[in-house]
């Protein structure tokens, strides 16, 4: 049965609740985001509240406007649309907000664990239905492993060892609507945005916008998209920024520094050459892993997993790399690791400056940003908006990192007295404490401690 609205702040804000501290019990929203909220004089805090407390509340499938309006005390229906659609509040406000928050407690983070803090980028599909949601089209979807009608953002994670957050994100616009500016126009895609920008381009945008942010971050990863693309490591060369990019199996590298000349005519027959050449041939690295012996690989721990130590065979060589079209390669560490998959990695880091576990550790750290994506999706209905303009997009986003970036304090706070705390633990602690009777508090407490000796018995098990 649903309370009163003055019953559950009266409950909210208890002293004596002991789980949490006070602070994470005030609000769902600090002082931090009182002004990208205010339109002109009148603020809209009180429905990002209920909006926020709508993706916590609702389940899996049921993360959208007119279920939140079942769950959530004296919430519209017409008011949800008005504050996503209509309303001119600042999502990149928002964003920066919620990017330089998760930063400064990632920098706590990092001293606690001493471990590099990563910056991950990587792209993630929204299935839709028809053609009139921005950025629809048929592409590719992750999501399915297929071409299916979907949505495609490109998004930022910020992580150290275990934590992990989203702090931006990018709609990419296929061709059929980068080309069709009408289309784009009753969209509401802002003039500045319908040009056409490959998904790499998009990365690099977030990168910019988070060095100046301010963010600080210890190297860039991303998957094969990003490390394939010669324009983004080279724009990223230029940064100075620290990356360690997968790439593909069939990429070409020289495994010694290859000298370039345009080669002269072998006959009068045929056009003059006018390109540059290698003067040694470039190999595969599926051809180069095959010239690899046991002797070449050191055996690593990468990773702690509820089921012991992941493991992972890890080599690093010196290579340079082309773009086919510079005057000279660029030097590179290749990393390849084999565990149950064998990746690829080119980094711009020197080869010397780290071990083989730290090199593994740049590289893994890829699994956290599809965390985030699945626990943004699952908890915190990332994918579960009914809306279709551009601008309702961006809010539903910087919300739903709002949410992630809630969850991530949550966690940190509670990591001594709840080493074991999952995303979804914590959406269920916080529904209990700011919507439910102390005796029902302490009854979801309770099922959580079960879940959790549980699972440490388990990883005791496999530890031993």
């Amino acid at each position: 049965m649903k309370r009163k609205r003055a019953e559950i702040k009266k409950f909210v804000l208890k002293p004596q609740n002991k789980y949490l501290g006070t602070e994470q019990l005030n609000t769902l929203i600090d002082s931090r985001y009182n002004e990208p909220f205010r339109v002109y004089r009148k603020s809209c805090t009180h429905v990002a509240t209920e909006y926020l407390s709508g993706l916590l509340q609702c389940e899996k499938g049921h993360k959208n406007m007119e279920r939140m309006v079942e769950e959530v005390m004296d919430s519209d229906y017409k008011r949800y649309i008005h504050f996503l659609s209509v309303s001119k509040w600042s999502y990149e406000d928002v964003n920066l907000i919620t990017m330089q928050g998760a930063d400064q407690s990632l920098r706590e983070q990092k001293k606690r664990s001493g471990r590099p803090t990563g910056f991950t980028i990587d792209e993630t599909s929204h299935l839709k239905k028809g053609n009139k949601s921005v950025g629809v089209a048929r592409q590719y979807a992750g999501v399915v492993g297929k071409v299916d009608n979907c949505q495609v953002s490109v998004h930022a994670c910020l992580s150290n060892e275990k934590f992990c957050t989203l702090i931006g994100t990018e709609l990419f616009l296929p061709t059929g609507w980068t080309d069709d500016k009408t289309r784009c126009k009753d969209a509401g895609v802002p003039e500045a945005n319908q040009g056409y920008q490959t998904k790499p381009e998009l990365a690099l945008k977030l990168v910019m916008i988070a060095i100046n942010a301010g963010v600080e971050f210890d190297f860039i990863g991303g998957d094969g998209l990003y490390g394939h693309n010669a324009e983004l490591t080279r724009a990223l060369d230029k940064l100075e920024q620290f990356y360690v990019l997968d790439v593909h199996k069939d990429e070409l590298v020289f495994l010694s520094e290859p000298m370039f000349a345009v080669p002269g005519r072998k006959s009068n027959k045929g056009r003059t050459p006018t390109m540059l050449q290698p003067d040694i041939e470039a190999i595969q690295l599926q051809d180069y892993i095959k010239t690899l012996s046991t002797k070449d690989f050191t055996r690593e721990q990468i990773r702690k997993t509820t089921k012991g130590w992941k493991y992972a065979m890890v080599h690093t060589v010196k290579v340079w790399h082309w773009d086919g079209k510079e005057e000279q390669a660029q030097k590179r560490t290749l990393v390849i690791t084999r565990s149950e998959k064998t990746k690829y990695s080119l980094s711009n880091g020197e080869k010397e400056k780290f071990t083989n576990n730290e090199w593994a550790y740049f590289q893994v750290s890829r699994y956290w940003v599809e965390r985030c994506f699945d626990d943004s999706k699952n908890e915190l209905g990332m994918s579960g908006y009914q809306v279709t303009g551009w601008l309702a997009w961006q809010h539903h986003m910087a919300l739903v990192m709002m949410a992630g970036f809630y969850i991530l304090s949550l966690k940190l706070g509670q990591q001594d007295q709840m080493p074991l705390l999952s995303v979804r633990d914590a959406r269920l602690l916080v529904i209990a404490i700011n919507f439910a009777t102390q005796k029902e508090v302490d009854l979801c407490m309770e099922h959580i401690q079960v879940r959790h000796r549980q699972r440490q018995t388990d990883i005791d098990r496999h530890y031993k």
